[in-house]
C-alpha cells in the first residue's frame, strides 16, 4: 500500500509481489477480494494507526499494528471492536516481548532472583530533528512519551507484570528554537504498583538519552542497557543465589537483527493456531491508558 505507483511498483518487484497486490491508501479497501493477502502491518504515523487498522479488519485481514497503537484511548478501543466484529487478530508490535535478552530480564525479576523488587529506573530519548512528522501533534497523538517514551512505560509493565494504580508527572520546555510548539519537550513521571513497586521514568526529544532500565531488588540489581535498540541489547544482573552466593550474570545480543522476524512469525502463529497474540490489542489500551493518565498529570490533552 503506497501513495506512490512507481516506489511501489519497484518494492513490489524486490520482493516478488504481484501487481495485483499493489494498492494505493484509496482503494486499499479492495483487498478484501485478495485471498493471497492473510494480514495487514500498519507502520504509518500514530495519527493513521486507527483508520487504517480498522479499514484492514473491515476487509477481512488480520492486522500487526506498531507501537503506540493509536492517539487515544477511544481509538483503541475502537480498533479492538472493529477487530473482534471481523473476527481478525489485532497485535501490536512490541517487538521487544519477543526479544530472548528482555525475556531473560522478566523471568530474573518474575522468579525471585533479585528478591522483593523496590524500583525500578529507566529513560529513552533523542534530539530530533526539526520538521519530523512526530513534532507534528495530528500525526503523532503526543510528543516523545507516545514515541520513545512509552518503551520505558512497558517496560515497567512488563517486567513487574503489574497495572500502574498511581501517576506523577512534570514536563519542561528547554529549547527555544520553536520545535515544540504542539508537543512536549521533555517529560518525567512516576507510577506506583499496587505491590508497592515505584518507578521513575523519562523521555525527551530535546537531548540525547540512553534507552535503558533498571530494577532494584532486596537481593540485586539489574540493569538493561541499551534497552530498546533494533539489536545489541546488554543485560548485567548481580544478586546472591538461594545459597546466598553472589551471582553475576552478563549476556548480550551484539548480531541478532531478528526482532522483526520474531514478531510477524508470532502473528502467523496466531493466524494458523487461531490464538491470541502475547501483544494484544488489549495490551497496547493499557499503555495507552496509561498515558492518558500521565499527560493529565502535566496538563496535556490526549491525540
Amino acid at each position: 500500500v503506497s501513495g506512490h505507483r512507481d516506489k511501489a511498483e519497484k518494492i513490489a518487484a524486490q520482493y516478488g509481489v504481484p501487481a495485483g497486490s499493489i494498492y494505493s491508501y484509496e482503494d486499499m479497501d479492495r483487498m478484501r477480494e485478495n485471498k493471497e493477502i492473510d494480514a495487514v502491518y500498519v507502520a504509518l504515523p500514530n495519527g493513521m494507526h486507527a483508520e487504517y487498522t480498522i479499514r484492514s479488519a473491515k476487509a477481512g485481514k488480520h492486522v500487526l499494528c506498531e507501537k503506540p497503537m493509536c492517539t487515544s484511548v477511544t481509538e483503541a478501543h475502537a480498533m479492538i471492536a472493529a477487530c473482534k466484529t471481523a473476527n481478525v487478530k489485532l497485535m501490536i508490535a512490541y517487538r521487544l516481548h519477543y526479544e530472548p535478552l528482555t525475556l531473560k530480564a522478566v523471568q530474573l525479576v518474575r522468579d525471585g532472583a533479585l528478591g522483593e523488587v523496590q524500583g525500578i529506573d529507566g529513560s529513552f530519548g533523542f534530539n530530533i530533528k526539526a520538521g519530523e512528522w512526530r513534532l507534528d501533534k495530528k500525526l503523532a497523538g503526543g510528543g516523545p512519551l507516545m514515541d520513545v517514551g512509552i518503551y520505558v512505560l512497558n517496560a515497567a509493565r512488563f517486567v513487574t507484570g503489574e497495572e500502574p494504580s498511581g501517576f506523577k508527572a512534570l514536563t519542561a520546555k528547554r529549547s527555544n528554537d520553536g520545535r515544540f510548539k504542539e508537543v512536549e519537550e521533555t517529560l518525567t513521571w512516576t507510577m506506583e504498583f499496587p505491590s508497592g513497586i515505584l518507578a521513575s521514568c523519562g523521555t525527551t526529544y530535546g537531548g540525547q538519552m540512553p534507552g535503558y532500565f533498571k530494577v532494584f531488588g532486596s537481593k540485586g540489581y539489574m540493569e538493561m542497557s541499551p534497552a530498546y535498540d533494533y539489536e545489541g541489547q546488554h543485560l548485567k544482573a548481580n544478586y546472591r543465589d538461594a545459597a546466598g552466593a553472589q551471582t553475576l550474570d552478563e549476556a548480550s545480543s551484539e548480531h541478532d537483527p531478528m526482532q522483526f522476524q520474531r514478531e510477524a512469525e508470532h502473528l502467523a502463529q496466531c493466524i494458523v493456531r487461531n490464538t491470541e497474540p502475547l501483544t494484544s490489542g488489549e495490551e497496547g489500551l493499557r499503555d495507552m491508558e496509561a498515558i492518558r493518565r500521565i499527560y493529565e498529570q502535566v496538563g496535556i490533552k490526549m491525540g
